[in-house]
């Protein structure tokens, strides 16, 4: 990896984890001082984080982390719908033996993964991630279409800034059970029904922005002591 891209992965990691706060401004030699690099990789990590809506840039006052809101929560989340929905009907409709294989591989990782959380460290939350990105990609791998994947992949990242904070919080979803949803989607997909695989895609991404809508919008717990 150049270090251009090395510093691109940084900060992203740390603006969708929150370690990076939305809003805060990204000033050079904070930032060189944290990531050990210089001024030129991160100034272009910067300019690629903005294409990608992470980041914002206003003249005279520099980069600063985009912002999160309702609105912008649910055009993420809407978008998302149709992009994947129109890939994964075209991956049902031209997808072959390897992509049901990859289906079926990539949940039973994500199960596997899911049953080891009890008592999880950052690594395994890491993992849990990568193969739940791992598990939505396979199932519209067979749409031939570029555009989509790459729209998917950019999408993926900008919603998790918002299911982020979730994450940390392993029982606040405890009414669903969204390792079953994931089963039902894979069955639906590989049984060739696009209606209803789509239908329970749009259900099951629908369902955590409700929920990510509720708590943006819950007042905020005051401790005592």
């Amino acid at each position: 990896m150049t270090l251009a891209e090395t510093a691109y992965d940084a900060l992203r990691r740390d603006i969708v984890r929150g370690v990076l706060a939305p809003g805060k401004p990204l000033r050079m030699a904070q930032l060189s001082e944290r990531y050990g690099m210089g001024f030129s990789p991160l100034r272009e990590a910067l300019n690629r984080l903005q294409a990608e809506r992470l980041v914002t840039s206003i003249a005279l006052r520099g980069f600063s982390v985009a912002p999160l809101s309702m609105a912008e929560m649910w055009d993420t989340i809407n978008t998302r719908v149709l992009i994947e929905q129109r890939a994964l009907r075209l991956s049902i409709e031209q997808g072959g033996d390897d992509w049901e294989a990859g289906i079926v591989g990539a949940l039973h990782s994500l199960m596997l993964q899911s049953a080891r959380m009890a008592e999880a460290n950052a690594d395994e939350q890491k993992l849990l991630e990568d193969r739940h990105r791992g598990f939505h990609l396979a199932l519209i791998a067979g749409c031939g279409s570029g555009w989509l994947l790459e729209f998917f992949q950019r999408l993926y990242v900008e919603a998790e800034r918002y299911r982020y904070p979730m994450l940390q919080q392993r029982s606040v979803e405890h009414h669903r059970d969204i390792q079953a949803e994931h089963d039902a989607l894979s069955q639906a997909a590989l049984a060739r029904d696009a209606n209803l695989a789509c239908d329970l895609l749009a259900e099951h991404y629908l369902r955590t922005a409700r929920f990510i809508e509720a708590q943006m919008a819950a007042p905020p717990q005051v401790q005592t002591a």
